[in-house]
């Protein structure tokens, strides 16, 4: 094996070591073991390839100049251009950026699409912000990212609190620089300007795909399962709906406001169509309200969870009721909690996995982009069926055959891609 010279710099100095980027890191560290690839290359993938910090300054609407810290991490390139959202968050941080960036490497090896792994986000509080300014402060991110991103290099997505109209702004602007439409520079556009049939969709119903998978291999009838989900946005609502569509009782629900519960199975296309037109679950009155740690340790049989990083830790897995945990969000589970989990038999289908299937369309985005040639929604949905169900189906038989966990069957798979690659590659010079 290749030895490796320890110049990389103290881990206690570099802006992106923070909780969160530790937790990737750690869960990197556990797979190794199990990964088999050598020292030069390990090392390699415990740093982002490069990171760009930038300050992003827009006149607002009160006269004002207002400064806004921004972030692009790319983790990888050996696979190909690297993928990743965007974030408008107060919480966005260079360390968040860095741990989604690795993950989202691993995601995309995984699912073997040839991407490597990005993330972006700026910080700012999107709800505070006219459309107007949003629009000013998405337009020059943009031009500020312009070094880094492209077709061939990066391609942003929507993540939180970004959405269709923040990629077509995004697009325009790369645009206007090429000269030409680019929509292939961007994915999670609106269809008129080369969106994808299914991409709104596409995470949510890509965890309940997965749920349904594993049903299948516990012998379980999904139908039968009693369901609880945090979160009730793009992924959560939309998860939540499927699961209800295909028979599962979905006994709770929630979002920023809280949630509600009732044992007797929640009309979901109701709380739907309140939250669409409310903005929330706040005031809907067709069952219990609770809070969102009091949902996380309802009795259920699967609980989804779509909302934020760190909702299940130390502090209250020793409480949680579920039989299977699908995690709808990226990093919902501390180490800790992952720990306590396994001891007691609960099984997490991983992010990496569970919610792989918003950047698996977004794929397919892109290639129906490159080529000006488009899909119908059925062929996106029996596509994406199919590439969940062939990266399940290895992390399953991995995980059996190594006697390790769904997660780091999941994250092993994946390193061994990037590995395998990059090994080929060689390092440059």
């Amino acid at each position: 094996m290749a030895e490796v010279q320890e110049v990389s710099p103290g881990r206690g100095e570099l802006e992106w070591e923070t909780p969160l980027y530790r937790t990737a890191l750690a869960q990197f560290e556990q797979a190794l073991p199990h990964a088999d690839i050598e020292d030069f290359v390990a090392e390699r993938l415990r740093y982002p390839e490069r990171a760009l910090v930038v300050s992003v300054p827009v006149h607002l609407d009160s006269g004002k100049l207002g400064v806004f810290p921004a972030y692009r991490v790319q983790h990888s390139t050996v696979l190909g251009p690297s993928k990743g959202g965007v974030r408008y968050d107060m919480e966005v941080t260079l360390g968040e950026c860095a741990a989604l960036a690795m993950w989202m490497t691993w995601k995309c090896a995984l699912l073997r699409l040839p991407y490597g792994g990005a993330k972006g986000g700026l910080r700012c509080s999107p709800k505070d912000l006219s459309p107007a300014e949003l629009q000013k402060l998405t337009r020059r991110f943009t031009a500020e990212l312009l070094p880094i991103i492209g077709p061939q290099a990066d391609i942003p997505a929507p993540d939180m609190a970004t959405n269709e109209q923040t990629m077509a702004w995004m697009m325009d602007t790369y645009s206007m620089q090429a000269g030409h439409a680019v929509p292939e520079i961007v994915t999670g556009k609106p269809i008129a300007l080369g969106g994808s049939l299914f991409r709104h969709e596409a995470t949510g119903a890509g965890v309940v795909m997965v749920i349904a998978r594993a049903c299948q291999r516990l012998g379980w009838r999904l139908g039968e399962q009693r369901c609880v989900v945090q979160g009730f946005g793009n992924v959560g609502g939309v998860a939540a709906g499927e699961l209800h569509d295909q028979g599962a009782k979905v006994v709770a629900v929630s979002d920023l406001s809280g949630g509600v519960h009732d044992e007797r199975g929640l009309d979901i296309p109701a709380l739907r169509s309140f939250a669409e037109e409310h903005g929330s679950l706040a005031g809907y009155e067709g069952g219990e309200r609770v809070t969102n740690e009091e949902l996380l340790e309802l009795p259920c049989d699967i609980l989804a969870l779509a909302a934020r990083e760190d909702q299940v830790t130390g502090e209250n897995a020793g409480r949680i009721k579920a039989k299977l945990i699908a995690e709808g969000a990226n990093g919902p589970t501390s180490l800790e909690g992952d720990a306590i989990l396994a001891d007691r038999g609960i099984a997490v289908l991983p992010d990496v996995l569970t919610n792989a299937g918003g950047v698996t369309v977004s794929y397919f985005e892109w290639v129906q982009d490159l080529g000006r040639l488009f899909w119908s929604r059925a062929e996106i949905r029996a596509k994406l069926a199919d590439q969940l169900g062939d990266a399940f189906d290895r992390v399953w038989r991995l995980a059996d055959e190594q006697g390790i966990s769904l997660r780091s069957a999941a994250l092993v798979s994946g390193i061994r891609e990037v590995a395998g690659a990059l090994t080929s590659r060689g390092i440059y010079p």
